[in-house]
């Protein structure tokens, strides 16, 4: 199943309110301790102040995220007062936070944690409501502020999303709450801050900056985090290669060239844009060029997916993005998505300047390191550890 979480322009306004009881879900935290790797993980994952972080150790958030099947990766936030604990997708192709709500009744919410309005007194009603579009379909919110926090981040009187109606596919199999959008405001609900610009505005980043490391090992289920605030120069390689961000929507960079294998496709030679999106856990490929590319790996389509022969895996093409000058490679074990298949598929938003439009997902981002630099709208590559 290919779930995608990059958000389409798509808002509505809504009214009215449906209320439901609360039932709430197990914290990252809890189930980590389940599982008898918690005292393991915090050993060697804690908080550093020695550690060689890019900006002031003072604000910057280092927050652990599990690895779910390599198709996901979610964290732990808290919103209210006292905390109500959720796991979301921190996702930089959408641009709004939102978690269930005791407003839903849907079968998606009944078997994630919801959050309570009436159990925080820190909450206040904005009295509106939304429709959010997603690659996976429509999600219809009621708004509201509060106190939202992550690590040692504490964002005040925050607006997010609070689910009165979602989607029970993807959602009621997702093992993550909700999603915390890390895009630009052009995608954000208007008239209210994003979290970023919150965090931002009321100084809670050391610099308003934010990186991502997804680990390569698919066994290692808690191989990821997102820092705010700064970049941990212990988890990639070599330098890191900046490019521009094109588009102050969705984190959209260049493409100077696309190659499979040793030749040169040609398809960007007038430009080709991509969209880094954590959201996206496949690598989609402009629509007018996804079967001459599955020809050139040897794919066919199969019920959706694009298989290969297992035994030839190892013989398959690297395929290499070249960005602002620089060869990004990815091998073919890294495309493939361990079951004889390749992990992409079309890309499934239009690109409004014409240019062919890639979606750089996690598949991309397992190899390389990302770092979004929201004061100087670039973003950042450099080889994981």
């Amino acid at each position: 199943m290919k779930w995608l979480i990059l958000a389409l322009v798509c808002l509505q306004l809504s009214e009215g309110l449906v209320r439901v009881p609360l039932r709430k879900g197990k914290s990252m935290g809890q189930a980590m301790k389940e599982k008898g790797v918690l005292k393991d993980f915090l050993k060697h994952h804690k908080y550093d102040p020695g550690r060689k972080y890019h900006s002031n150790e003072f604000n910057v958030a280092y927050e652990p995220m599990t690895n779910y099947l390599n198709s996901f990766y979610f964290g732990e936030i808290s919103i209210g007062t006292p905390p109500q604990t959720f796991l979301v997708v921190f996702d930089t192709g959408s641009s709004n936070l939102w978690v269930p709500s005791t407003y839903c009744h849907d079968k998606a919410c009944t078997n994630h944690a919801k959050f309570n309005p009436n159990a925080s007194s820190t909450y206040s009603s904005i009295d509106e409501s939304y429709t959010l579009c997603y690659g996976v379909g429509d999600l219809y919110v009621a708004l509201g502020y509060d106190t939202v926090t992550i690590q040692n981040i504490t964002v005040r009187k925050q607006e997010f999303g609070l689910s009165m109606d979602e989607p029970t596919d993807p959602f009621y199999y997702s093992n993550y709450d909700g999603v915390l959008g890390m895009a630009y405001p052009g995608i954000a609900i208007p008239g209210f801050n994003t979290l970023m610009q919150n965090m931002v505005q009321q100084g809670q980043l050391s610099e308003p900056i934010f990186s991502f490391y997804f680990s390569r090992k698919p066994t290692y289920q808690y191989g990821a985090e997102v820092i705010l605030g700064g970049i941990d120069s212990q988890l990639f390689t070599g330098e890191i290669t900046w490019a521009p961000v094109i588009e102050e929507v969705y984190w959209k960079i260049a493409l100077d060239e696309f190659s499979i294998g040793k030749k040169s496709t040609s398809w960007c030679s007038q430009g080709c844009h991509a969209i880094v999106d954590t959201g996206t856990f496949l690598l989609t490929i402009p629509y007018q060029y996804l079967w001459d590319f599955l020809n050139a790996v040897g794919a066919q389509e199969s019920y959706g997916d694009y298989v290969v022969d297992c035994s030839s895996i190892q013989n398959m093409p690297t395929l290499t993005f070249v960005i602002n000058g620089v060869k990004f490679p990815l091998p073919p074990s890294i495309y493939d998505n361990g079951y004889c298949s390749v992990a992409v598929e079309s890309t499934y938003v239009a690109s409004e300047s014409g240019h062919p439009l890639w979606i750089l997902g996690d598949v991309f981002l397992r190899q390389y390191y990302s770092v979004f630099d929201m004061a100087n709208n670039r973003v950042g590559f450099a080889l994981s550890n």
